[in-house]
């Protein structure tokens, strides 16, 4: 099986080497290991790390933080958990809030993340054309509403699906409309800025306390030490902290000692910048240019332009037979995508069919194992076409 489907990072070994040394230093340091192994960290996160992050962040782009604006948590997908849980729902009182997507598609992981049904309201996007089979989406702010039942904003950046990259102007505009209506701006930057950098389009880090932001250690390299961090105003590191006390008792510490010598030195800004996106960058190159040309002019089809994280977001415009089917079809030929419709939580089931037309494709993987499953998507896609009389 041509496995395209998931969002395990690639091996870079020039980052796995330098996780390797760590952990040697790490493993020679007996006083490291109580740390990393023996004790329970606090509810907020392991201090020393917190301190070189907040030092770190303030050298470099001068937020004015103060270890009390960070929290850990055990992977990002806990701290949206808690995020979207404590801002939207049921508020006790019979009043009722929901998060604003507002562009979908939107992450996967968000759908079920909430503890009240329907706790997502989204907005279609808009399209442009960028090239002859590339598009993007736009944040459509004419059909974006907040209103007293919002909660917060919620948008990723680089966003998982699609590697579209909100732009220094919209995601301005979205901090005007949280601040005019009291509500944060969450920001998954899980993939994005400052680290681990997955970006293939200028996107300046921002923060202030008007923005949640959250960032991870598992594109740098370490998926399995679910490191989750969240930056944001003192009030919600504390309820985090307190939420994390109860779910948790304590967050890990191995994420978070392995990358506090990148982060004290400031090395995790230049992996990231230097090593991790380029190999990414190569890897989308790459992918586009063998979907490309397996794909041809037989058809109808498009790329999200890949500005960004993982994945090549494919388009088929008027396809005879559903994304599902499509990925069913695939499946059988041992190629593992995701159906595209998976994609918009929160968005109104209204008819649009485009929501129906696309698949996810995940590239971080072997690149011949890549170029083969885009291969036989293409084909496979063509067809359909053929068995349709195209």
């Amino acid at each position: 099986m041509v496995m395209m489907g998931g969002g395990n990072p690639g091996h870079i070994p020039q980052v796995q080497e330098r996780f390797s040394e760590i952990l040697h230093e790490l493993a020679i340091d007996q006083a490291a290991v109580r740390r990393l192994v023996g004790i329970y960290d606090p509810p907020q996160g392991e201090k020393q790390f917190i301190s070189a992050l907040t030092d770190m962040l303030n050298q470099e782009y001068g937020w004015g933080l103060k270890p009390e604006n960070i929290a850990l948590t055990n992977g990002s997908q806990a701290a949206f958990f808690m995020l979207f849980n404590m801002f939207g729902g049921d508020y006790g009182d019979g009043s009722r809030k929901h998060i604003l997507l507002p562009m979908a598609p939107e992450y996967i992981g968000y759908a079920d993340a909430g503890i009240a049904p329907e706790l997502f309201k989204a907005v279609r996007p808009d399209i442009t054309f960028t090239d002859a089979h590339e598009f993007k989406y736009r944040v459509d702010f004419d059909a974006v509403e907040v209103t007293a039942e919002t909660g917060a904003i919620c948008v990723s950046r680089p966003t998982n699906p699609t590697g579209n990259v909100v732009t220094d102007e919209e995601l301005a505009r979205l901090e005007v409309l949280a601040r005019a209506h009291d509500v944060p701006l969450i920001v998954d930057g899980a993939y994005g800025t400052p680290f681990p950098s997955l970006l293939f389009v200028d996107a300046t880090p921002h923060w202030n306390e008007q923005i949640v932001l959250c960032l991870s250690l598992s594109k740098l390299g370490l998926p399995a030490a679910r490191t989750g961090i969240v930056i944001a105003a003192e009030p919600i590191i504390e309820a985090l902290a307190s939420v994390n006390a109860i779910m948790n008792l304590a967050t890990g510490s191995f994420g978070a000692m392995v990358a506090e010598p990148l982060v004290r030195s400031g090395e995790i800004l230049s992996l990231s910048r230097d090593v991790v996106c380029p190999f990414y960058k190569g890897k989308m190159e790459r992918a586009v240019s063998e979907f490309s040309a397996a794909m041809g002019e037989h058809c109808r089809w498009y790329v999200h332009k890949p500005e960004g994280a993982m994945f090549l977001w494919l388009w088929f415009p008027g396809l005879p037979v559903s994304s599902l089917e499509l990925y069913q079809r695939l499946k059988a030929r041992g190629v593992l995508v995701v159906s595209g419709h998976y994609f918009f939580p929160g968005l109104p089931d209204d008819g649009w069919r485009h929501r129906n037309e696309c698949l996810r494709v995940t590239y971080s993987q072997d690149d011949e194992q890549v170029a083969k499953g885009l291969r036989i998507i293409a084909d496979e896609v063509k067809t359909i076409w053929a068995e349709a009389g195209h």
